[in-house]
């Protein structure tokens, strides 16, 4: 496993935000966490980062997380919190160049260049970073994060906190495409937290849901997504329709009456 937690508890303010949650990452693997606001997920992300203090248990790559070295821990495990705010000068490209090993001065990276074509930023690379747009700029971030670990030879992890909430649709496609097939070829472990059920049940090797900091179901898409669950969860009626491509979508159907579309359209067409 690239990533193991054990009983891991975070008690913010006197209170529990997270209580008990196991998990584990193997090579290859992408793990979305999904639940409603307030589930405890982000916090759940950033103890699993050491960014906060937590109980438990938590191994990188064999090794305690706090046994590692920094600098060789930011070669195994990237993290992309939910925000992240650049209000420096610094170009798109230079920006990518920070999350790489000692790049020399005047020297092109073949990595930098590879990571801005496959998040659709190449053409950016000179933009100054606040110049850019929300979607443009979690982009950014995410190959920023990436440049990390992508070469690094052995086990990896990459955390991401909603990497894909400022996206359009095509990108929110192209990002969780390049991230599995990094999983894939790579076999970089992903544990990412997701709001849009359907992306996960599109990309996600297993799910946990959670419910009041608690993991309230694990499984694949066919087994957490059910209506069931998501009523149990999110408190709404959902239809779970299969796919034929072996994942199913979700059709929220809301708490009144379905409403049915009219027989015939309600206005004329532009002619």
């Amino acid at each position: 496993m690239v990533l193991s937690v054990r009983n891991l508890s975070v008690s913010l303010s006197g209170t529990t935000v997270v209580s008990d949650i196991s998990l584990s990452v193997a090579a290859g693997e992408v793990l979305m966490l999904l639940g409603p606001n307030g589930a405890g997920k982000s916090t759940l992300l950033k103890a699993v980062s050491g960014e906060i203090s937590s109980t438990g248990r938590i191994v990188v790559g064999g090794c305690e997380l706090n046994n590692w070295e920094p600098s060789q821990l930011a070669r195994r495990r990237a993290v992309m919190p939910q925000r992240v705010e650049v209000n420096f000068p610094l170009t798109v490209e230079e920006v990518i160049a920070l999350g790489r090993p000692a790049v020399f001065r005047g020297c092109v990276d073949p990595v930098v260049q590879k990571l801005m074509e496959a998040l659709d930023i190449a053409q950016l690379r000179h933009r100054l970073v606040p110049e850019l747009s929300g979607g443009e700029q979690q982009r950014l971030q995410l190959a920023r994060v990436l440049g990390q670990i992508i070469d690094t030879p052995g086990q990896r992890v990459l955390l991401l906190d909603e990497c894909t909430s400022a996206l359009d649709p095509a990108h929110q496609q192209l990002v969780l495409e390049f991230v599995q097939r990094l999983a894939r070829e790579q076999g970089v472990g992903v544990l990412a937290i997701v709001h849009d059920l359907n992306l996960a049940a599109q990309f996600a090797d297993r799910l946990i849901i959670m419910r009041e900091g608690r993991c309230f179901h694990e499984g694949c898409a066919c087994e957490v997504l059910t209506p069931s669950v998501l009523k149990a969860v999110y408190g709404y009626r959902a239809r779970v329709i299969p796919l034929p491509e072996g994942y199913p979508v979700i059709v929220p159907l809301g708490s009144g009456p379905v409403q049915r579309a009219p027989s015939k359209p309600s206005c004329r067409q532009a002619s």
